[in-house]
């Protein structure tokens, strides 16, 4: 099944929905595209963050694969 959306499109949507989401660090995260799969890198402070990103990615249009490789980086409390 061909993606939906094209790659530049669907990177565009999910770059898009990050800087709308408050919880997360968009200028972190940076998308890969290709057809209809998604790569997320960079760096969440919580496995919270970490899984906003993932949905994020799931609701563009055309997305038929999410490949996950952020890290999270829990800071101590001081």
């Amino acid at each position: 099944m061909a993606p939906r959306a094209a790659p530049t499109e669907i990177k565009h949507k999910i770059e898009e929905a990050l800087k709308r989401d408050a919880q997360l660090e968009a200028n972190q995260i940076t998308v890969e595209t290709n057809g209809g799969e998604v790569i997320l890198r960079g760096k969440v402070h919580s496995w919270a963050e970490r899984k906003e990103a993932e949905r994020a990615a799931w609701a563009a249009p055309g997305v038929i694969k999410v490949d996950s490789r952020l890290s999270v980086e829990l800071f101590a409390m001081a």
